[in-house]
């Protein structure tokens, strides 16, 4: 009995130190949120986590036709520490791969409605302007002969939909992680 006393004294005695210590401490006006999407941090911390940073963010990008998936993609990976550029279509696609080396690409295969394959031109344009950029693809369309298709064109990693973002993170740091394993083969 008397050692229940005590503890519930010191338990009172530690919450007091608690309050009277953290009463002068000032919070941020952003200290009670718990979990803030990726742009959102990007805008209240980036600024001063990147000038904190010795590094660069790895560049990812992420093409797909369903908006959908590259917003939840773009805001899942950039909270984990890449700077994340998004396409929807073709061109758009064409013109980021044009301007910026990435380090990883994920995309799918099927950006049309008309042309199930489309995709494959993306892996060629990114083995052009920078074989060492790592690729995934993304699809619900794939089978074995696109899959080696896509393969033989420089695709580093095959994964189909629907997968959880954290294994497909598994495989970008995988990718990140390794050294490329080709070289830019014809296709």
């Amino acid at each position: 009995m008397v050692e229940s006393n005590e503890r519930a004294k010191g338990g009172k005695v530690i919450i007091a130190l608690i309050q009277n210590q953290c009463a002068p401490v000032k919070q941020s006006r952003f200290g009670t949120l718990k979990k803030v999407s990726g742009k959102l941090r990007q805008m209240w911390l980036g600024r001063d986590e990147r000038s904190l940073r010795e590094t660069p963010l790895p560049r990812l990008l992420v093409v797909d036709d369903e908006e959908s998936i590259c917003f939840s993609m773009s805001e899942y990976f950039s909270l984990h520490g890449y700077k994340v550029d998004t396409a929807c279509e073709i061109e758009e696609a064409e013109k980021l791969i044009g301007a910026t080396n990435y380090k990883v690409v994920i995309q799918d295969l099927r950006l049309t409605m008309t042309n199930s394959h489309d995709g494959l031109d993306i892996i060629r344009l990114i083995r052009e302007h920078n074989p060492q950029t790592r690729i995934i693809v993304l699809t619900a369309y794939g089978s074995a002969e696109i899959e080696d298709e896509a393969r033989r064109c420089g695709a580093d990693a095959f994964l189909r939909k629907p997968k959880p973002l954290s294994q497909v993170a598994q495989v970008v740091q995988g990718l990140i992680e390794s050294p490329p394993k080709h070289a830019v083969r014809p296709a």
